[in-house]
């Protein structure tokens, strides 16, 4: 792999990288090292490029890996706020209707962080980033029974407790 090629395959999906390596260690400082620190692995693994399918995939396979270490080494979870990866125009909406927005964000923001680690990491890695369904297996080595699994259970548990709160405003 040449310059160019590192350029347009890996540095493309430098955003991409830093947003989930911040989700999980919910420290911008340690994602920039992190990401960092992939882009080294791959240009070192540059002669190799024929081995992998699909770039992307492995980088954030390598960014989960290299985040939960640094997790496991400060014993902390990561938390995130979703509201900061949707860009909702809100200039169109009222002060009221831009104020609920805010509030349901702010809602599925807390909901989605209490769900365990990998119902979270799913349901970022498709509904907020918007990868393929093989792209999530490659990515936290899981088997698609397991993806499908824990987003349906990430998606029905965030959709009964706003449910619960539209309905009885708890």
């Amino acid at each position: 792999m040449n310059l160019a090629a590192f350029q347009t395959r890996i540095l493309s999906a430098k955003s991409k990288l830093f947003r989930f390596a911040f989700r999980l260690l919910d420290n911008e400082e340690e994602a920039k090292d992190v990401v960092q620190e992939v882009f080294i692995k791959v240009w070192n693994r540059r002669e190799r490029m024929n081995e992998v399918e699909n770039w992307e995939a492995w980088c954030m396979r390598m960014t989960k890996n290299l985040s939960l270490d640094r997790i496991r080494s400060r014993q902390r979870r990561a938390v995130d706020s979703i509201d900061d990866h949707f860009d909702v125009s809100t200039a169109a909406l009222s002060p009221q209707e831009s104020t609920e927005l805010n509030e349901s964000m702010q809602r599925i923001t807390l909901f989605i962080n209490s769900l365990p680690e990998k119902q979270r990491q799913v349901i970022h890695l498709r509904d907020v980033e918007g990868y393929s369904y093989n792209e999530i297996c490659e990515i936290l080595e899981l088997d698609m029974n397991q993806v499908k699994v824990n987003l349906f259970r990430a998606r029905s548990s965030v959709r009964e407790k706003l449910i619960k709160i539209n309905a009885y405003g708890l």
